[in-house]
């Protein structure tokens, strides 16, 4: 029990059940503990950018390779979009077979736009410019801005570029190339110091949830819950799990080795909130640094497996609760509208309800305004989606590494079954490429 308290994941554990306690007993109160758990994402922001960055360009700067990094980058999309299919795949399949909103005869005259309103702009520019606008949003207006707003996607766009520079003027630019690595390990370092904050935030962030929103709104919509819960679970050990399987691994051991992150999204409902110690871990697992400073920030974006899971069943659902009826073509059209609104997601302000109501946007069919049915239980689907979307990509980043060979085997097996090995150990296998006998 000692070793326990003074873990952070006990720490983290006691906090949740702490903030559960105070969000019930006494609910004015823990609303206001709400700075707590803001304060601690910012702060884990703060660091994401240039983190992302200095272990981007050290990655592909000692990597040497440009063509293994281009390699990891197509790897990853194909592997991201199948995911990704499958999941709204899945998501269409279980609201048509379980039917989660039928029976509810929703009266759409009867619904409060005004809860719409704040969603709605969002949703409209989401839309508005398709696909090229979205690629053009990848290109920062200056490399300062992309830092400045914390895109990550355009700071990975320049950490690419700065990195394939470096590794094409070799030698003569060794010193800067040192220097950024020295960065990367100092904000490490600033991430450790932080992290140790996080039963505070876990404890602002539950009690502020439950004081508002209270456990009891669950009964309202329980079946699309607990039908989108079933559906990650499913997802997660059924299809992560035979990924990871076909990789080598274990998806029960990976679960296990990142705990504390998963304790603190759980708590958080962000997977932002532990980007940097998430990439720490593997890392230290002795997954490849370029390998994975390309795939975690770019599945932060483009692999969200459970978000996708969640888009293609709420929109069913709204077509059901409000009695809609909807054909094979239209149950088609929402998976083809999803594959592309589904990548725009991270960073949308209620980016849950801005895609869903963007993918809406595009289908008439179904009433948009059916959005506000969903909105009192998004908080606890978000709990699934944070968890679902950080599992799928700890697994996208083993998967793909394994796949390239850019993965230590024996470390990580060690590193899994729970041995102790410094994080600053260097990865032998990961960087001599050692480990391309096992691709």
């Amino acid at each position: 029990m000692r070793r326990f308290v003074k873990s952070l994941f006990g720490q983290v554990v006691i906090a949740l059940i702490v903030g559960v306690i105070v969000g019930l007993l006494t609910p004015e109160y823990a609303v206001k503990l709400k700075p707590l758990g803001d304060g601690f994402i910012k702060l884990i922001k703060m660091i994401i950018p240039v983190l992302v960055f200095c272990v981007v360009v050290h990655g592909i700067a000692g990597a040497g390779d440009l063509k293994r990094v281009g390699r990891v980058g197509v790897k990853s999309l194909i592997y991201f979009e199948v995911l990704t299919t499958i999941a709204l795949t899945m998501g269409l399949v279980l609201a048509f077979v379980f039917e989660p909103g039928v029976g509810m005869n929703v009266d759409v005259s009867q619904l409060d736009p005004a809860a719409m309103a704040a969603y709605a702009s969002n949703a409209d520019k989401l839309t508005s410019g398709g696909t090229v606008d979205f690629l053009m949003k990848l290109i920062p207006t200056t490399v300062v801005d992309a830092f400045a707003k914390g895109d990550v996607l355009q700071v990975l766009l320049f950490a690419v570029l700065f990195g394939c520079a470096l590794t094409l003027l070799g030698d003569r630019v060794k010193p800067l190339a040192d220097l950024v690595d020295m960065t990367a390990l100092a904000l490490f370092k600033i991430m450790g110091i932080i992290i140790k904050l996080a039963p505070l935030g876990v404890l602002g962030a539950i009690a502020f949830t439950v004081g508002k929103y209270g456990i009891g709104s669950l009964k309202q919509l329980g079946m699309l819950v607990g039908l989108f819960y079933v559906a990650v679970l499913f997802f997660v050990f059924v299809v992560l799990g035979l990924v990871m399987r076909m990789s080598g691994f274990s998806l029960i051991k990976l679960l296990r080795y990142l705990r504390e992150e998963l304790t603190i999204v759980f708590a958080t409902t962000s997977s932002d909130s532990v980007l940097p110690q998430v990439m720490a871990k593997l890392r230290n697992m002795g997954v490849r640094d370029s390998t994975v400073g390309l795939v975690i920030p770019t599945g932060y974006s483009f692999n969200l497996d459970a978000f996708s899971i969640y888009i293609t069943l709420a929109a069913v659902f709204i077509a059901q609760a409000t009695n809609t009826p909807i054909s094979m073509s239209d149950l088609l059209t929402i998976l083809a509208i999803a594959l592309v609104t589904s990548k725009g997601a991270h960073g949308v302000p209620g980016s849950a309800i801005v895609v869903l109501a963007a993918t809406l946007h595009a289908i008439p069919a179904i009433p948009a305004i059916g959005l506000v049915l969903v909105l009192s239980v998004d908080w606890f689907m978000g709990i699934a989606r944070a968890l679902g979307n950080l599992i799928g990509n700890c697994v996208a980043t083993v998967a793909i590494a394994a796949w390239e060979g850019d993965i230590d085997r024996e470390r990580a097996h060690r590193v899994l079954n729970g041995e102790r090995i410094a994080e600053d150990a260097p990865q032998s296998a990961a960087q001599s490429g050692t480990s391309e006998s096992h691709a």
